[in-house]
């Protein structure tokens, strides 16, 4: 250790003899230097010396006590402050005693002290606020704004003198957010004085925040009478802080898209601090200087049945009043004549509805400046796009007769150029393009409906169409399939001939029955319902199809059926088909089965009545054969009639023309004897 300096305190028995620690001492002319513990902000505080008594020069040491305390304590409000206290004594000295005390004026006034290792808590407004630990550093919690003042720190040390420092501690307090508040009446730009654009305030700070403005981002400085800031501050009876700033300059329509916005500039323990506004817009009146004309529609190319409306906008705060008319040539004069158009504008815009052709023509609008009491004007063309006039037309002699030629003449007007394109029926494929169809050489497959569809190239959703019926004439045409249809004798049976041909044909049968005639897609359909007998069979039957352009006979061959047992229905030949229905359904058999189970009881029923009469002995000798035929005059006959409906066989005989004896109706004879 070098002679000069001090030893470290021995903090678990007070201070003994030596130097204070936490820093040395130069002797002769050299300076005094000091290291001391900082609690806040090491960067601004700087080592104050105390003044002592003079010492012994002979010692080579300094013969005062020095005492070191940071200049400046920082805390924020209601925090603990930290005030430290270093010094230094020769060696082998003791202290006497520490006092922190603080200077409200003039005077001192102790908050606690060390004497002799004693500890006292002096009457002040510290009490219960305030401690020291064993460096001798004073704790002061829950810091008010009172606080705000210079500590001193006073060392005795006997016969080498008394030293002290002094800190000042300083309490800050974060304000609250800035409120601006924008100048809602709005300004005007024509105005020659500065007019307030906003009103900034910042409450409860310590010490007093600073305010400044920024417009866009950008900071904004006085500038003559450009702009203007006008600053207060007012302390509460808190002691805490309001500062208010108030905005004043002179604002062009650019600024009309402009954001204003202030910010607080406040100290808190450790640095400066900022806290910015919300951004605000001002409502700012200027003159209109330009009015423009549009026309609002679904798109460029305005065509019939669109919704079409004017709007009218001009570039002032507040808008202008819009009025609108419609300008046409006087032919006699060749002035200009506006007709104003009726209906209220909303906000600059007004509805046409839907538009026709003619509303095409040259539109205006004015606007008046209710400030300047000027009017400007703007202009516009509105161009509604048509269709009209369309027609198709048939280049033909009446009727269309097949093999002949065909052609179809599409007509319509527009307002542009238009283009011609041919269907056949709804969804039939395209036929070509151009205003004339031709049609070479037409078979009647080729009647039916003819679509001219006309569109605008260049207009969207602008078409319109017609179509036309085309029909063509010709002799019957009846289609052959098969060559016959199977049937059976006395059967029912119905023939469907059909014909196809324009003039509507009509249809007869060679043969006589019950006949149905439709008309279904430009042909006749004709239904013959007849009995077949053998004679039909041998000849057959024909359907004749006959217009004025020609006859067609169909001959429908009867075949016999091979299978009569089971009921089928005749195959169509061609376009003719037969329909069979059976003599006897399927019941037959199940009621055979039951008249047979009766026949056989009363059979049984007979035997036993003759057996009981004695006409028929028993036993081994006596037994006969009632199945022999010599037998006669025992036989027993049992009637079976057919199941043959009574309306069927009234439809037969009706159908024949003939009627049979009750007695050979369907009857049949079981004869048991054999």
């Amino acid at each position: 250790m070098l002679p000069w300096q001090g030893k470290h305190r021995d903090r678990s028995r007070g201070f003994p003899s030596g130097w204070g620690w936490g820093g040395e001492i130069i002797s002769g002319a050299r300076s005094l230097e000091c290291a001391i513990v900082l609690h806040r902000r090491p960067a601004e505080q700087t080592c104050q010396r105390g003044h002592g008594n003079p010492g012994n020069p002979d010692t080579g040491y300094a013969s005062k006590v020095e005492v070191s305390t940071p200049s400046v304590v920082e805390v924020d409000l209601g925090h603990t402050a930290m005030l430290p206290c270093s010094f230094f004594i020769l060696p082998d000295s003791n202290i006497t005693y520490v006092y922190w005390s603080y200077i409200p004026r003039s005077s001192r006034t102790k908050v606690y002290s060390w004497v002799q290792g004693k500890v006292f808590v002096d009457d002040s407004p510290y009490v219960g606020r305030v401690s020291m630990d064993d460096t001798f550093t004073l704790a002061i919690t829950q810091t008010t704004l009172q606080d705000a003042r210079v500590f001193v720190c006073q060392v005795g040390a006997g016969s080498l003198g008394v030293g002290e420092n002094r800190t000042e501690l300083r309490v800050y307090k974060a304000p609250e957010p800035p409120e601006i508040h924008a100048n809602e009446a709005g300004i005007s730009v024509g105005t020659r004085e500065s007019q307030e654009i906003a009103e900034c305030v910042v409450r409860n700070s310590f010490p007093g925040p600073n305010i400044t403005w920024l417009k866009d981002g950008h900071r904004l400085h006085p500038e003559d009478d450009k702009v203007k800031i006008m600053d207060t501050r007012t302390q509460e009876a808190s002691g805490l802080f309001t500062a208010r700033s108030r905005l004043l300059a002179h604002v062009p329509r650019q600024d009309r898209h402009a954001y204003f916005q202030c910010q607080a500039h406040y100290l808190l323990a450790g640095g400066d601090r900022q806290a910015q506004s919300p951004k605000v817009q001002v409502h700012i009146f200027y003159p209109t200087e330009n009015v423009s004309l549009a026309i609002d529609a679904p798109r460029p190319q305005v065509k019939e049945g669109d919704h079409v409306a004017l709007r009218c906008q001009g570039d002032g705060n507040p808008p202008p009043e819009y009025s609108f008319f419609r300008v046409q040539n006087n032919t006699a004069t060749g002035e200009e004549e506006e007709q104003e158009l009726s209906g209220k504008a909303d906000k600059g815009v007004l509805s046409l509805g839907k538009v026709h052709k003619e509303n095409t023509g040259h539109y205006r609008c004015k606007g008046l400046d209710l400030d300047t009491m000027e009017t400007l004007t703007a202009d516009a063309e509105l161009v509604v796009n048509y269709i009209e006039g369309l027609k198709v037309t048939k280049e033909s002699p009446e009727p269309v007769l097949e093999g002949h030629n065909l052609t179809l003449t599409c007509e319509a007007r527009g307002s542009r150029p238009l283009a011609f394109h041919w269907h056949k029926d709804k969804k039939g494929k395209a036929l070509g393009s151009g205003q004339q169809l031709q049609l070479s050489n037409i078979m009647r497959e080729a009647a039916g409906n003819y679509i001219c569809e006309v569109t605008m190239p260049g207009v969207q959703g602008l078409s319109r169409n017609k179509q036309v019926l085309v029909v063509v004439y010709g002799k019957p045409q009846v289609s052959v399939e098969k060559p016959g249809v199977p049937v059976q004798e006395n059967e029912l049976v119905t023939l469907t001939c059909t014909a196809l041909a324009q003039p509507e044909p009509s249809i007869t049968w060679s043969a006589n029955g019950t006949v149905q005639n439709r008309t279904e897609n430009y042909s006749v359909v004709s239904n013959l319902t007849v009995q077949v007998t053998s004679k039909l069979m041998r000849s057959g039957i024909n359907c004749t199809a006959t217009n004025y352009l020609g006859v067609v006979t169909h001959h429908v061959h009867l075949e016999r059926r091979m299978t009569p047992t089971t009921p089928t229905t005749t195959a169509p030949a061609g376009n003719a088909t037969a329909e069979q229905k059976p003599q006897e359904s399927k019941g037959v058999i199940i009621v055979a089965v039951i008249v047979c189970i009766l026949v056989l009881a009363v059979l049984g029923a007979v035997l036993y009545f003759l057996h009981k009469k004695g006409k028929i002995p028993c036993g081994r000798t006596g037994k006969q054969d009632i199945t022999k035929p010599d037998a006669r005059k025992d036989e027993v006959v049992v009637e079976v009639k057919s199941d043959k409906l009574p309306e069927e066989a009234g439809l037969l005989q009706a159908t024949n023309g003939d009627q049979k004896p009750a007695g050979d109706q369907g009857e049949k004879y079981i004869d048991l004897r054999h």
